[in-house]
């Protein structure tokens, strides 16, 4: 497999005029040079092969969106060099897009007033697509997701799920090489969130469609991608599959421990069972308590001290009825990311293949 998406030192700087307070302000603005730069990508470089399933990750303003719209061709690069599909995307856009799919969020590309099978008949001439391709295509969503009941639909009619459901059926339609879906499941139910992501594994994994998947729902991070990026004030931070990001960060486990009887999870007290059980294992140092409702939490450095040597000493402190061991979830790691905690640094370093 080859690369259908490369990004080399690619850099988006935009120029910002420094505004002015007021109605005097707004006619200085008319004629003030006072611009500043606003780097949005800061020389961010990236390969994806044909097929991948990639999550693009950030916190908002971290530059997803503007690396998605260079990727696409909407906007020019100040400065790098790309490549889509051998194509540079800007250079013509006309032809780019007759080989990408795209769905931004809540912004239909299906006309509003008209029944949905009469949007996928307009894409169908706007994209050549043949007609047993047409037919194939067709017949293959109906049997993921049953989208004939919705064929005579207006699109103003629907819910926003259908809606969705139909606009990522629209984006595959003239079977792209490359598929962008930028927060797909936005504001949706559960049930359509998992029909969405079943259906987008289907398409990728049947048609070797390339998905670059921008979200901030870790739910569809882990049911569809293996390989994640992160970037944040325009920098790339991580570029690896999600079980090496886990194991940077994961190398402590929650035990969460339901006492037998009445116990107290005070400050005081929490305080008090690290003490006791320091002096029963000086290794223990670096444990944390916490609650979660009945629940006793003790955060434990795996790196450091089993989880099993730790739950023998924590039943000749409290007894017990009831024990679980959680991992760490992908959603706590990019929270930690994102707030830029100490424990993020060591994650930040690792590459893509590492």
């Amino acid at each position: 497999m080859g690369s259908v998406i490369e990004l080399e030192n690619i850099t988006k700087v935009f120029r910002v005029l420094n505004r002015h307070a007021g109605l005097k302000g707004t006619f200085t603005d008319l004629f003030s040079r006072d611009y500043k730069n606003l780097v949005a990508v800061d020389h961010v470089s990236m390969s994806i092969e044909e097929g991948e399933m990639v999550g693009y990750l950030g916190p908002n303003g971290a530059g997803k969106s503007t690396t998605i719209k260079i990727m696409t061709g909407i906007l020019e690069p100040t400065e790098g060099k790309l490549l889509v599909n051998g194509r540079v995307p800007y250079a013509n856009r006309t032809l780019n897009a007759q080989n990408i799919g795209v769905v931004f969020g809540q912004r239909s590309q299906l006309w509003w007033s008209l029944p949905v099978i009469e949007s996928f008949r307009i894409l169908k001439e706007m994209y050549c697509i043949p007609d047993k391709v047409y037919k194939n295509n067709m017949e293959m969503f109906d049997e993921l997701v049953g989208v004939s009941e919705l064929y005579n639909k207006p699109v103003r009619q629907m819910s926003l799920g259908q809606r969705t459901l139909c606009d990522i059926l629209a984006a595959f339609l003239h079977d792209p090489n490359v598929v962008f879906l930028d927060e797909p499941t936005i504001g949706l139910d559960v049930s359509m969130k998992s029909k969405i992501r079943e259906l987008i594994s289907v398409l990728n994994r049947e048609k070797k469609t390339t998905v670059v998947l921008t979200t901030h729902d870790m739910g569809d991070v882990e049911a569809l991608c293996r390989r994640i990026m992160i970037i944040d004030h325009g920098k790339l931070i991580y570029d690896n599959n999600i079980q090496q990001l886990k194991q940077f960060f994961g190398s402590y486990r929650t035990l969460k421990i339901l006492p037998a009887g009445n116990v107290s999870f005070s400050e005081a007290d929490l305080a008090k069972y690290g003490r006791q059980l320091l002096v029963l294992c000086p290794e223990t140092r670096n444990v944390v308590f916490g609650s979660d409702e009945e629940w006793l939490t003790v955060l434990v450095p795996e790196d450091e001290i089993s989880l099993i040597k730790v739950l023998e000493h924590m039943q000749t402190l409290i007894p017990f009825r009831d024990v679980r061991i959680e991992e760490i979830t992908t959603e706590s790691v990019i929270r930690k990311i994102y707030e830029g905690t100490s424990d993020a640094k060591p994650t930040l370093e690792a590459g893509h293949g590492e």
